[in-house]
């Protein structure tokens, strides 16, 4: 049997590190074996998933070295690759289920599942499905959905018991039954969620093994369901244990830089990041620390994996990546530099910016070194000149990251129409409520336009700037975070 593993990345949103975490054990794992690693695109979400989304994540993860045998952009024998390319395939399985009795349909309203969420919370209970429409005849039911009434498919539960589930990793696992909720399989618009679509999707594909954070293990029961309702053998399933913070808080955007791309913008090598990631969840059996991936492949063996919980150290990474650079011959660096910043399609995004306010080409290098590097640290007495107080700068730096995360276009006129909207709802003067931003993204009183420079650095780097400025002016408490998470919520942002 050839083994074939999978990443099945959302294209919701930008390049995540956890993808490439979890990519580059499923990778090194069939190669180890001589078998296939499939690229999955799971699309199914209509209103986030987007194409541009799609395009950077393939081309982060073959930033980062994790190229793949089969998927969406090269195609293979098990295609198509993407999930929204097999809407039929999905219908087919999910009438099947129907037809078995694994899965029924189910008619409640929006309003009488939020009133049932509403009682159960006031009563101290889970909320789940409380199997009103499980019972329902099956004639009537096709006549219903036959008349056009909105509907969604569930999975049928088992009412008592427990469901029995090996990990490769942690061993032989039960989850009651009474844990698990009718999930639905099938959304009101015809499409799947992600449950019936990954299943149907790794079983059709001959998926042997799958590797995966282990906040899919609660899910087990509802997957395993799925496989033995169509009387399929289900892959063997390994679960990684999630890349956290040194306090044991989930990596998260709001505590560390999440996307791939800030990592590539900042200047880490490939090969280090790998590297970096491998240590992770595996250690080599002779324990060194510095290896490449071919060297990994080689040794891999999948029951090193391990389940504690790996603390994402920036400054074990910039060690990491210290050694790497240090290793490379002079002309091998010098191409790095250059593939890295100094290359015209980055010096093509800035010249317009700068061609004009440069007198000698000495000039460049101090208008742009907040662009091309890091900029200036910094602390509170940055931000004091400012006509807002820390409290102030505090609230807008805050609202300005939860508003640029809900942005989908990334350019100069759409990142200053969402901050001049947040800044009407936040009443305050644009002039006043930019003067943060500023000294948060460029670290400099007097720089280029500030949304050129946003567009020029990315979602991931400006991100980062603003959460390291929060820092600066003393961060925020989960207390604080929680009242200012509340605030947010209250305005009211034009979203367009």
């Amino acid at each position: 049997m050839s083994v074939r593993t999978r990443v099945a990345p959302s294209p919701t949103g930008d390049p995540h590190v956890g993808t490439a975490y979890v990519a580059l054990f499923n990778r090194v794992f069939a190669r180890s074996q001589g078998g296939q690693f499939i690229l999955r695109v799971e699309d199914t979400d209509r209103q986030r998933s987007s194409s541009a989304s799609e395009a950077a994540i393939m081309d982060a993860l073959r930033w980062v070295g994790l190229d793949w045998d089969e998927g969406p952009d090269i195609g293979g024998t098990f295609g198509p690759y993407r999930q929204s390319e097999r809407l039929g395939i999905y219908r087919d399985h999910a009438d099947e289920l129907v037809a078995s009795g694994g899965a029924f349909y189910c008619f409640c309203s929006k309003e009488r599942l939020d009133e049932l969420r509403r009682r159960q919370q006031a009563n101290r209970e889970t909320p789940r499905y409380d199997g009103h429409c499980r019972n329902l005849d099956p004639g009537e039911s096709r006549d219903r959905v036959l008349a056009g009434e909105t509907h969604v498919v569930r999975l049928d539960v088992p009412a008592s018991g427990t469901c029995g589930f090996s990990d490769g990793i942690r061993g032989a696992i039960e989850i009651p039954w009474q844990q698990v909720d009718m999930q639905i399989l099938v959304k009101s618009d015809g499409f799947p969620t992600y449950h019936l679509a990954a299943v149907v999707d790794d079983h059709l594909m001959a998926i042997t093994h799958i590797l995966r954070g282990e906040e899919w293990l609660s899910s087990m029961p509802k997957h395993r369901l799925i496989y033995d309702r169509f009387g399929w053998s289900v892959p063997a399933h390994y679960h990684l244990p999630l890349l956290r913070n040194a306090d044991g808080s989930k990596v998260s955007k709001r505590r560390n830089p999440t996307g791939l791309n800030y990592y590539r913008r900042i200047g880490y090598l490939p090969e280090a990041l790998r590297n970096y990631l491998a240590l992770m969840g595996w250690s080599m059996p002779d324990e060194r620390e510095i290896f490449d991936t071919e060297e990994m492949t080689a040794a891999f063996d999948i029951d090193r994996l391990t389940t504690g919980g790996p603390v994402f150290d920036l400054a074990k990474l910039d060690w990491l990546n210290g050694q790497c650079i240090r290793s490379l011959s002079p002309d091998e660096f010098m191409d790095r530099v250059a593939d890295w910043a100094i290359n015209r399609e980055n010096l093509a995004a800035v010249a317009p910016l700068v061609q004009q306010r440069t007198e000698r080409l000495v000039d460049l290098l101090p208008q742009v070194d907040y662009l091309l590097g890091d900029r200036p640290v910094l602390d509170a007495s940055d931000f004091t000149a400012l006509r807002l107080d820390a409290d102030d700068c505090v609230r807008v730096l805050d609202h300005v990251g939860r508003r640029l995360d809900e942005q989908d276009e990334w350019d100069r006129d759409a990142l200053q129409g969402a901050i001049r909207s947040l800044a009407d709802a936040v009443g305050l003067p644009m002039r006043d409520f930019l003067a943060p931003l500023f000294v948060a993204v460029t670290g400099r009183k007097v720089a280029l336009p500030l949304f050129d420079s946003m567009a020029y650095l990315g979602r991931d780097m400006v991100r980062a700037r603003l959460h390291s400025a929060l820092s600066a002016l003393g961060g925020v408490s989960k207390k604080a975070a929680k009242h200012l998470e509340r605030a947010y919520a209250d305005l009211e942002v034009d979203q367009a």
